[in-house]
């Protein structure tokens, strides 16, 4: 309430102020941009006053208006993708300026490689950018999905609407290693820890233009940003205007053996309006529905805490069968140890038997559902932003902004998440000049109705029947597995019998019955037995950036910038350790970059950061890199990079039962103490000593993870600057690299053997790898620009990790080999009305780590496809396409969602 009503007031504010005239101008210059070409108006070029900071974008009809002090006036026009051209104008009448299309690579301008404007070819890291055009054209329901076609990108799709990218491995749901940077805030639940990607943020139509910088990029953009940043920013209303619209329907799951063949729907508009000089405004909604996919893995699973692997056996052979994505089925009992002496004491005539079968453990999992039957199969997703522009001096514009989603999508950590009517917005005030900004922002997080999926369905079944006690499941079916084995039938056969008669009257799923049973339980917060998870967690930031080049660039560029971040952890017991209040932490930052042409030759660039969390001692990060221009658009670049992440505040602060007896527990020495490891030991628990008992853990402080990295680069054009090189190798070490190991303490206090583990207290912590793990890899990317609009592109790029310690997890999950090739035409045939894209994705089999679940994941071949027919006439697109074409189902993490065709007819007014 408090941002709508600061968003309001300032309204007012401005709408006030920008009524005011101009009276220091005496002309008015009118005109039209138009396609040398096509004849079609150029939407958002810049027509400038030459020699004068007076200018004006051109409309979605390339109409345009200029005020200026009198005639002649000589005007500058530039638009990307365009030469730019110079006229001049001596009269009132109209002008038409024909801009002719370029087809030069490596033009475009990128601002995040170094935070100061460069062109793409002269950018002294790797950097991958997406203009808005690109992205009209890519063969992608949706943005997000274009990144998955860049050099060295790799991402993991939990659900629809919940998808994560990274570069250079360690990829994962959330992955805490990237940072995703929205109009320059941190797209991150503050505190779930993850980016929530296209679930918030700027919609489609508002887009653009996206910058990729794989790998370490802390200097410039903090925390986090240990494998890359994805900078997204949005369209300034000053420069976009008008309405823009598009209607995109779909139809998903064809031959999906889960869920029906359904219809997807997104509807999206953006509207944009110059009020005056000094006053724009846009606003901006995207809606999105339709039946997520379904993660459907059904293998049974050798489960310990949050570690184990695929292994043999269905539901019918094995007792104590687990599967990956069946839930209810990890609450599981030892009878011979557990049940079987209960019954032997109420029935002595069994103790025979029960003594003949003491000789080994009999482990019996419950019953689960399947995730298609528990998960709501409706995703659903609306976003709104809007922004308030007003230009205090020619130089220096104000801005308020705020974006807002919500919506259900799913989400993969030590469970599947069902995140339902999860709602997160995100607000700024921002003032930019060309030489400094100053921007505070918050994230406003709320996880809504969100549950674990499998909690909830283990204590859905306890709402049924209680696994213990005289008459609880687990006693019927021990009662009935004696009796049958008494009866003379297999072992297999009396469990099957067992089964069968402990879930007599068990609710089916999706019935009356069960819907009020589950629906109660995931209403209840875990920290008060259910399955809801609170998180109300908010993050407070400021930050401000100087250029001093205008004043110092005759010895050194120099810019530095620094900020400041708040984090209020809220989730009332359910996610962190906060039951009694709510938890504080606060970080801030400094950085410092200069700068210096060595002639035409060479350019250096120096780098540093220091940052202090409250938790943790500062830590420092340098840069350095140089370009080397070999010839005119050939230049070799060379950079050290460092970056680091201090432990997220889930490895600080969470406190969170993830079933059974294994618990996630932050790494903060309260919690040493609530749990009384001093006086209770703890033992790694797959960790022996040379004679086979366990070894006992000494509490080490945990620290932020650092990683350093070499890289060499070309970014050259050739073939007449038609063909764009881009090629790079990296090598990298990352210290004290933070990991999770798993603890066991003994319920009793006695100490741990290796033969009672699973009657133990199990804990994962958050704890450091002193070795040195490394990385190193390559990418090669080919862009080719034919005439008559034709382009092609390919890229190939590895990650590999070495130095592995014994036993340690890393995480890394990056396949050892991946290519993408692409062929697109953005106008041909008739009046250049036609245009089309298809991409083919491969990527080799890896195997994948994670909290949920362990193994190996096949290769993938994608084909993505998109046709388009222009009516200029009316400022509309219309456009057929498909996501997986040939509908070969995948997945790129274990546990995650199978994903299928999608295939798509959209509408567009005004999107080119």
């Amino acid at each position: 309430m408090r941002p709508a009503i600061c968003l309001l007031a300032t309204l007012f504010l401005l709408l006030f102020t920008a009524a005011e005239g101009d009276a220091q101008t005496t002309v008015t210059v009118t005109g039209t941009v138009k396609n040398s070409e096509t004849g079609e108006g150029v939407n958002a070029a810049s027509v400038v006053v030459a020699g004068s900071t007076t200018g004006a974008y051109s409309r979605p009809s390339g109409s345009f208006e200029i005020k200026a002090a009198s005639y002649p006036v000589k005007l500058v026009i530039s638009s990307v993708g365009y030469e730019t051209q110079e006229i001049t104008v001596t009269g009132p009448e109209p002008v038409t300026l024909s801009l002719v299309p370029k087809t030069e690579l490596g033009q475009e301008v990128v601002v995040s490689a170094s935070r100061v404007a460069e062109r793409l070819i002269e950018s002294p890291v790797t950097v991958e950018r997406v203009n808005s055009a690109a992205i009209t054209n890519a063969p992608a329901a949706s943005y997000y999905d274009i990144v998955a076609n860049l050099k060295g990108v790799d991402v993991v799709t939990a659900s629809l609407t919940f998808k994560t990218p990274t570069t250079r491995g360690f990829m994962g749901s959330g992955n805490l290693r990237f940072n995703q940077i929205v109009d320059g805030m941190d797209n991150q639940a503050p505190g779930l820890n993850f980016s929530v990607g296209s679930v918030i943020g700027t919609t489609q139509l508002d887009v653009e233009s996206m910058e990729l910088l794989p790998g370490a990029s802390s200097v410039l953009y903090g925390p986090g940003g240990m494998n890359g940043t994805l900078v997204i920013n949005s369209k300034n209303p000053f420069k976009y205007q008008g309405l823009s619209a598009e209607i995109k329907e779909g139809v998903m799951h064809l031959d999906d053996a889960a869920r029906d063949a359904s219809i997807f729907n997104n509807y999206a508009l953006r509207w944009g309006h110059k009020v005056s000089d000094k006053f724009a405004y846009k606003i901006a909604a995207e809606y999105t529905s339709a039946k997520d996919w379904v993660a459907q893995d059904d293998r049974n699973y050798a489960r310990i805490g949050t570690d184990g692997v695929p292994k043999a056996g269905t539901r019918a052979s094995d007792p104590n069968y687990d599967g990956i994505n069946v839930y209810g089925d990890e609450t599981t009992v030892n009878l011979v140890k557990d049940v079987f002496p209960g019954i032997g004491q109420q029935a002595p005539f069994l103790q025979g038997l029960i003594n003949s079968l003491s000789g080994s453990p009999i482990w019996v999992s419950r019953t689960g559902y399947q995730e298609a039957d528990i998960i709501d199969p409706t995703t659903k997703n609306f976003k709104v932003s809007a922004a308030l522009h007003y230009k205090i001096t020619p130089n220096t514009e104000a801005i308020l902004a705020g974006n807002f989603g919500t919506g259900n999508t799913v989400y993969t950590g030590s469970d599947r998440y069902s995140l339902k009517n999860l709602k997160m917005g995100q607000y700024k005030l921002e003032l930019v000049n060309k030489n400094w900004f100053l921007r505070g922002w918050t994230t406003q997080e709320n996880a809504g109705e969100s549950f674990n999926a499998t909690v909830t369905t283990r204590l859905t079944n306890e709402a049924w029947k209680a696994s213990g006690g005289a008459t609880g499941w687990y006693s019927q079916y021990s009662q009935t597995f004696l009796a049958s084995k008494m009866a003379g039938m297999s072992d297999n056969d009396a469990h099957a019998a067992a089964r069968a008669f402990a879930d007599q009257g068990r609710p089916e799923a999706g019935s009356a019955e069960w819907k009020r049973m589950f629906d109660s339980v995931r209403a209840i917060p875990i920290s008060k037995g259910g399955g809801l998870f609170v998180d109300k967690t908010d993050l407070y930031s400021l930050e401000g950036q100087y250029n001093f080049s205008h004043i110092t660039g005759k010895v050194v560029d120099l810019l530095v910038g620094g900020n400041y971040k708040r984090y209020v952890l809220n989730s009332e017991g359910t996610l962190f350790a906060d039951s009694t209040g709510t938890i504080p932490i606060n970080e801030m930052g400094a950085y410092i970059q200069a700068s210096r042409n060595l002639g035409d030759i060479v350019k250096l660039t120096l780098a540093g950061r220091y940052d202090k969390n409250e938790n943790f001692k500062g830590r420092f990060t340098p840069r350095a890199t140089a370009v080397v221009k070999v010839a005119e658009n050939n230049n070799i670049r060379l950079s050290f990079q460092t970056a680091y992440r201090f432990p997220s505040t889930q490895q600080q602060w969470i406190n969170l039962n993830v079933g059974g007896n294994t618990r996630l527990i932050g790494g903060q020495s309260e919690f040493w103490d609530f749990y009384k490891f001093r006086e209770n030991k703890v033992y790694y628990l797959n960790n022996l000593r040379d004679d086979n008992q366990l070894v006992e853990y000494d509490y080490v402080k945990y620290k932020p993870e650092s990683v350093s990295t070499f890289e060499l680069g070309y970014k050259g054009l050739l073939a007449d600057n038609r063909l764009m090189i881009d090629v790079y190798g990296y090598y990298g070490q990352y210290k004290d690299f933070l990991t999770r190991s798993l603890l066991v303490q003994n319920k009793t206090g006695a100490p741990v053997t290796q033969s009672d583990t699973a009657n133990g207290n199990i804990y994962s912590v958050p704890t450091n790898i002193d070795e040195g793990v490394k990385t190193y890899g390559f990418g090669l990317g080919l862009d080719y620009r034919f005439y008559g609009n034709f382009t092609a592109n390919a890229n190939v790029s590895s990650d590999n990790l070495s130095d592995l310690p014994a036993g340690f997890v890393s995480f890394f999950n990056a396949p050892k080999y991946r290519f993408n090739i692409g062929v697109a035409n953005t106008g041909f045939g008739p009046k250049n009305r036609f245009g089309f894209s298809i991409t083919y994705r491969w990527q080799d089999t890896f195997y994948y780590n994670g909290d949920f679940a362990n193994g190996q994941v096949p290769g993938i071949n994608v084909v993505d496809a998109q046709v388009s027919f222009k009516l200029p006439e009316t400022k509309s697109m219309i456009k057929i396409g498909a996501n997986n074409l040939l509908n070969e189902y995948y997945v790129n993490a274990i546990g995650n969602a199978r994903v299928g065709g999608l295939y798509y007819i959209s509408f567009g007014y005004n999107v080119f």
